[in-house]
This record gives structure tokens, sequence and C-alpha cells, in this order.
């Protein structure tokens, strides 16, 4: 008999449930068998040079909420899943430290609305990263090892996003296994800025300190116009001291930064700390980057790092 021919009020209930065990059948073995793909994909990734540290410019949510018609704010949503695909990701690769660009301070200039639910969002995911369905403090941070910390001017936030980073960077800072620097309230220029404003206050606290004692009688009139000879040992600030201050001295300069939706800015991120990284800018949206557009990022990494390796020892 042609199966096409049959009348379906013939069928039973049993065979249509019949038919359906079949479909999951199916589809749960077609889903082993890309799991087991990918398990083999990275796993011939780790045999080349791993990077140790990977940031994120996580561009085009709003484009991608537009492209599919979607309600305003979804796209920063779907991006959320994005990360945590793309933290999955690091952790069985076994990167070390990740680093994403959430909030620029230029982003304060957005209208007042977009930012409050920038901040609310902000807020929902960071505690969703400690918590389960049942508010238990075990889920994606403590599964991944992962400690969180925050970077930028925090004092700008809302207090109750900045309690929230509070408690995040509290919970998780006995985690080692991955590092994830949150940037938010951030860009280079700031962070620059920072960094030698601590540096001065440091050397001038050292400064007031020897001279009240005696010790250190006249430094504070050196100038390096009056010494005959001069080397950086006689700075009183270093570039040790500027790197010791930067908010992102908590990690080492990024190996490879990614950023989404084929802009080849990188709009004031991470400007100190990316003059030997990889940059890579594929045309995709944030909330569609996925696994194997990260393969193809670490893969053009790889073929690169001999030689960013080798200018980074020059240097």
């Amino acid at each position: 008999m042609d199966f096409f021919m049959v009348n379906p009020r013939h069928f039973k209930i049993s065979d249509i449930a019949l038919i359906n065990d079949g479909c999951e059948q199916t589809n749960g073995v077609f889903e082993k068998l890309i799991y087991l793909i990918k398990k083999c994909v990275l796993h011939a990734l780790s045999i080349g040079p791993i990077p140790i540290h990977v940031a994120f410019i996580m561009d085009g949510n709003r484009r991608y909420a537009k492209k599919n018609n979607l309600v305003e704010g979804s796209g920063y949503k779907a991006g959320f899943f994005s990360l945590i695909s793309m933290l999955n990701l690091c952790y069985e690769l076994g990167v070390r430290y990740v680093t994403i660009f959430a909030f620029s301070i230029d982003n304060f200039k957005r209208c007042p609305e977009e930012t409050r639910f920038l901040m609310d969002l902000m807020k929902e995911k960071i505690e969703s990263l400690i918590m389960d369905e049942n508010n238990e403090s075990i889920n994606i941070a403590n599964r991944f090892g992962m400690r969180v910390h925050f970077v930028g001017d925090l004092k700008l936030l809302d207090k109750p996003l900045r309690l929230a980073a509070k408690r995040i960077m509290e919970a998780t800072v006995n985690n080692s296994r991955v590092v994830l620097s949150i940037c938010v309230a951030y860009n280079s220029t700031l962070e620059i800025l920072h960094s030698l404003e601590e540096c001065c206050e440091e050397k001038c606290d050292e400064i007031r300190v020897l001279d009240e004692s005696g010790s250190g009688y006249g430094l504070i009139k050196i100038r390096r116009d009056y010494l005959k000879e001069y080397d950086d040992s006689m700075c009183l600030i270093n570039l040790e001291d500027v790197e010791r201050n930067m908010y992102m001295a908590i990690a080492p300069c990024p190996n490879i930064l990614i950023r989404t939706s084929g802009e080849n800015r990188l709009s004031n991120f991470l400007l100190w700390q990316s003059t030997f990284c990889y940059l890579y800018s594929p045309f995709v949206l944030w909330p569609d980057f996925g696994f194997w557009h990260f393969v193809w990022a670490i893969l053009n990494y790889q073929r690169s790092c001999f030689y960013l390796d080798k200018k980074r020892k020059q240097l």
C-alpha cells in the first residue's frame, strides 16, 4: 500500500505516539552527533596555541532586534545567551581570562529609557550568574569556577547595579578557573587617566613620608634636566607603576579581541592592552555569534600568534 494514500483517520493514537518517539530518538541521536563533532573540533584546536585571554566587544544587539522584528531590548537578552555560550566554549578550550565590553561611558549619552533598561538588564543577568532557579548560589559562576571582576568607574552606576556587582565579586572571589572581567562605565581614556592619578598619589605620599623623615631630603625637587646621566630607573613614575594601577591589572593583555557586526573600531576599549592583540571582526551580529564563528576566530589567531609573540619579544 502506498504510504501517502493512507487516510490519517486510520491511524491509532498509539501509532502517532510511536512516530513521535521515533522523531525524538532521531533528534536525540543527531544532537549527540553534533556534540561529539564539536568536542572533536575543540580537541583539535587545543593541539595548537590556545589564547590565555579573549576579549569581546558584543556589537549588534540592537540591529539583531531590528532585523528580526523583535521588541526593543530583546536583542540584548538574546546577546546574553551568546555570552553564556562563549563562556562555556572558553572554559572547554582552557581560556583563563575573558573580558567583555558591557557598557561604555559613551552609552550614558543614549536616551534615559534605554540606559535604564540596560542597567536593569545587567543587574538581572549578573544575579543569574550566581543564582539558579531555587535561588541557590551554585549556578554558572561556580560551575565554571569563574571569578567575576568589574572594571570601570563603578561610582557612575546606580546603587542596585553597584550592589549586585559587589555581591557577585564577593561570591566568586575564591574561584580561579576562569576570570571574567566585565567592563562597565569604562573606556580606555578613563582607565589611563585613573592609573596616572593613582601613580601620582602614590608617589606624592612616598615623597612626603621621606621628606618628613629627613631621609628623602630634596627628592621632591629632582628634575630630569638637572641629571647628568639619566635612565629609566630614575623615573619617579615608570611603566610598571602605570600598568599596576590599570583597571585591567587583574588580567594579562588579551591575545585576541573579537568585535562582532563587522566593525573594525576598538571604540576606546583596551587601547593600552591591545598593542600585540589579534583583532577579529566577523560580520555576524553578536546574538548570532556561535560555535563555528568562535572556532574560526581561534584558527585565525593560531595562524598569527607566532608573529605577534615575536613582535612582543622585540619590544
